[in-house]
Parts: structure tokens; sequence; C-alpha cells
């Protein structure tokens, strides 16, 4: 019984969600929902098997975002920058479709590749870049953070993903709706 009722509500979903007009989608979950901003978000659950941001009571955990260079873009500090911006316009979405903003995350994990033939920076350079524009959309009080330093991302041409921990605020708590229901 559950099974068909899940594979329904995924047939359901799958079929009202394909015109853009009907973001967020939010699919239903144990305690919470799977809530997708957009249509790369739908391509990546569908395809990936991951949620972008997953709801579990009122609390929200946001997938980690690849920050990169796409192709034909610059390796430089300035590229670098736009491409942090980006990235958090991405996080960005994705908290505010489920009913949150940036003073509502509680713990951000961000993963740095240092050396990589994608950034012609320092160490120190794509930590400031990465820092300023993040700067632009955390503001105090800050979460907890944790900044690791890797050899690599999933995505080969990543340069930094961020993941974070969101809390809903009291006025959010109620599910929010897709706009296709």
């Amino acid at each position: 019984m559950f099974r068909a009722a899940v594979a329904m509500t995924m047939f359901v979903a799958t079929a009202a969600h394909s015109a853009e007009s009907h973001w967020p989608v939010v699919i239903p979950a144990p305690n919470g929902a799977v809530i997708l901003a957009s249509e790369a978000e739908k391509q990546g659950y569908d395809e990936y098997r991951y949620a972008a941001v997953r709801r579990v009571d009122n609390m929200l955990y946001l997938s980690g975002v690849v920050i990169g260079r796409r192709e034909n873009e610059g390796s430089d500090v300035a590229a670098f920058k736009a491409q942090v911006r980006r990235g958090f316009e991405r996080l960005k979405a994705s908290l505010t479709a489920s009913g949150a903003d940036f003073g509502d995350v509680v713990m951000v994990n961000s993963f740095h590749v240092w050396d990589s033939p994608n950034f012609t920076g320092t160490r120190d350079q794509h930590w400031d870049a990465f820092y300023e524009v993040a700067a632009d959309y955390i503001k105090a009080p800050y979460p907890a953070w944790t900044a690791i330093g890797t050899n690599g991302l999933l995505a080969s041409r990543g340069l930094v993903e961020v993941q974070m921990i969101a809390r809903l605020p009291a006025s959010s708590q109620g599910m929010p709706a897709s706009k296709d229901q």
C-alpha cells in the first residue's frame, strides 16, 4: 500500500512539475518533505537520487551546492567571486523556496579545493574571495561553520561545495505548499 502511494505521488509529482511555473516542488516525506526550487534541482533528484533540501520537522538540510567554473569562464579571483555569488544565489533560492533565509542558517560546512587548475590564485586568495562574497549573504549572529580543505570534489570543475542546516522560523512552521497543489 505504501509503495503504491509513493509511486502514485512520484507519478503525479513528475507529471505536474513539467512546467517551469510550478516551482517549488514539495514532495511529502516522513516527518517533512523534499523541497526542490528549480528544474535543475528536480533533475538532480530524479537522476542522482538526492534532495536539494530535505525538511524534517522544523529543520532544513541543504545538500552541498558546488561552486566552480563553467565552460569558458575565467579562473582568476574576479571570476571565482562571480562563481561564489552564483552558488550563494542557488542556496538563497533553496532557502526561500523552503520558507527560510540566511538568517535561519545554523550550520555551514564548506569544502575547499585549494590546489586546482580551475583557480589561478593562491589558497589565501581563494579563501579571501570566498569569504568576501559569503559575507554579503551571512550576517550576525553567525552560524556554526566548518571549512575543510580537500583535494577534489565530485564535480570536476568544483572549487568549493557549501552545505547548510537551517531551522525554520516560527512563522514558517507550516509545510511550504507546492505551487501546483
